[in-house]
């Protein structure tokens, strides 16, 4: 891999500039003084400063220095859609999410007609009789005792772990728990590995961390092992973020050999896998391998597993798992922020997810996504498009010709009411022009049809 050390100062000068750490026309550090801070060459710090002042971040001014120039971040072209010019400057996928379209194969969330909503309705009353005190009580910052005892249990006959109740942490989401677990873990010019592509607001969380992200390629196979070592040997990364399971966006699953030898890696460089879990239960055919954290003795793995995703994205539940000592510092942030997820959703959550009814409801479920998923091949399948089909989870990741143009391809999308997640903000490096990522776990099977032909014509269009 070539050196970019350079792109690791520019991003964390960057990011200072983002948070507003350093005010426009302020005057920045000397290239000298950040050359000593960083222990590097000085010419690293000034191809920085050059990229900066290329993408009119910073100015120059003659034998002074480098300045802040105003509005540079996120100054935007008036004449351009604001979604769009979001997009292009800043990479966030809640941007593209906040556009209302009829056909959203941006969201990766599940369509609410799959969800058993009359069911569901019926044990929001049961759980008003049973806990009539229920919205005059807070939850503990830890999460509810009788949740996290019912996830101990489920969690050891499902996984094998082996954990008890105060080794659990009730977050609202799997976004919360990254969060926290970046706030505690992370410090600026810290080493994270992440997977390449990736969960973006996962990029987002510890960018603004001021970490240096050093991105390792997952492919249909999982890792290059000897990779992962040499990066853990060479950078000693504070953690390494993955989502192994039905992997957002690629869909790819890393196989059952690999997680035990990364937790043995991780185990022997100290290196913490954050290990995202929020589709395991979204497979069409065979069960997927065990979670990292079924193999780990040495306290070296960090599992959230989200619920939110297809269970009721509406209740915002996830758990975190991990080390009694990572525990305390996890429960000492997040008593920062609040005094825990709301009880009543806790409380819904644990009567509807555990009962034989809803259970029996997600084989369903797994049905209904896969013929999703087929639909959504099927109607791609006339075009010279590529994509690996995945076993489970909600995403196809699919590469579409080097001639489109994405942020073209974006706005004419959004004007014919079609959203989608442009690959480049799944990349670390900004670099996946050519790819998207479209979910089909949002739409009913006549919308994916109809919004699939338009991209598909639109897309031809552009060519």
């Amino acid at each position: 891999m070539k050196d970019k050390l350079f792109e690791q100062v520019y991003d964390y000068l960057l990011e200072r500039i983002r948070r507003g750490e350093w005010k426009a026309h302020e005057k920045l550090p000397s290239v000298r003084t950040l050359a000593a801070e960083f222990n590097v060459h000085r010419l690293t710090v000034f191809k920085a400063y050059q990229l900066l002042k290329q993408n009119r971040n910073v100015y120059v001014k003659d034998k002074s220095g480098y300045y802040v120039q105003p509005g540079g971040i996120l100054a935007m072209d008036s004449q351009q859609d604001p979604i769009v010019s979001a997009y292009v400057h800043e990479s966030h996928l809640s941007e593209i999410h906040q556009v209302q379209a009829a056909y959203q194969f941006s969201k990766a969330l599940l369509d609410p007609n799959l969800l058993p909503n009359h069911y569901f309705s019926e044990y929001v009353k049961k759980v008003f009789d049973l806990y009539p005190k229920v919205l005059g009580t807070y939850s503990t910052t830890q999460g509810d005792q009788e949740l996290r005892e019912a996830l101990c249990r489920y969690f050891t006959n499902e996984h094998h772990f082996y954990l008890t109740m105060d080794e659990l942490l009730i977050t609202s989401g799997s976004q919360e728990a990254i969060d926290l677990i970046a706030r505690v873990l992370v410090k600026a010019r810290d080493a994270v590995l992440l997977e390449r592509p990736t969960y973006s607001p996962a990029i987002d969380v510890f960018r603004r961390q001021g970490a240096r992200i050093i991105p390792i390629e997952i492919h249909r196979y999982g890792y290059d092992l000897d990779q992962v070592e040499m990066f853990m040997q060479k950078y000693k990364p504070r953690l390494f973020y993955l989502n192994p399971t039905f992997h957002n966006p690629t869909g790819y699953t890393v196989p059952a050999v690999q997680r035990k030898r990364l937790v043995e890696l991780a185990e022997k460089y100290q290196c913490l896998l954050i290990e995202d879990d929020p589709y395991r239960d979204i497979y069409f055919g065979e069960e997927p391998p065990l979670p990292f954290f079924s193999y780990d003795t040495a306290g070296s793995v960090i599992y959230i597993r989200s619920f939110s995703k297809y269970v009721a994205p509406g209740l915002g539940i996830a758990a975190a798992a991990c080390h009694p000592s990572l525990m305390k510092l996890l429960l000492k942030a997040k008593s920062l922020s609040d005094s825990g997820a709301p009880l009543l959703n806790q409380k819904i959550f644990l009567h509807y997810f555990f009962s034989e009814r809803m259970q029996q409801h997600l084989a369903k479920l797994r049905i209904a996504l896969s013929i999703r998923k087929d639909i959504m091949e099927e109607e791609l399948s006339v075009t010279d498009w590529n994509w690996s089909s995945p076993t489970g989870g909600f995403n196809l990741w699919v590469k579409l010709p080097e001639s489109i143009q994405m942020e073209s391809l974006l706005s004419k999308g959004m004007e014919q009411s079609i959203t989608f997640v442009p690959g480049s903000i799944c990349d670390p490096l900004r670099e996946y022009t050519s790819w998207v990522r479209l979910s089909y776990s949002y739409l009913n099977e006549q919308q994916l049809r109809e919004g699939l032909k338009r991209l598909v014509s639109l897309t031809r269009s552009l060519c």
